[in-house]
């Protein structure tokens, strides 16, 4: 089965994984499933991500920013709190 338009898959060539933007000539240009520059593959040399695979590297991606933003020292930030002010939603659960 081709890659269309959307499609993630595994540059095997260069072990990465992107989507599939457009279709450029011979080429496929994909994109990093996280953002990104756009890089050349051949067609022949990537395969479809099965859905499990989608969901770990999208998994894998967003731990990558979360880990980026705490370097950054995003975590410093003072913890929110709450703006309710409306009765207690707990408060029957409440002993």
């Amino acid at each position: 089965m081709e890659p269309v338009v959307g499609s993630a898959v595994r540059d095997l060539a260069r072990d990465r994984i992107g989507v599939v933007m457009e279709r450029e000539g011979r080429y496929l240009q994909l994109r990093p499933l996280g953002g990104g520059r756009e890089w050349d593959a051949d067609p022949d040399r990537v395969r479809l991500l099965t859905h499990a695979e989608v969901l770990s590297a999208r998994v894998a991606e967003t731990n990558a920013r979360s880990r980026r933003r705490l370097e950054l020292g995003g975590a410093s930030e003072a913890p929110r709190t709450s703006s309710w002010s409306g009765p207690d939603p707990c408060g029957p659960c409440r002993p």
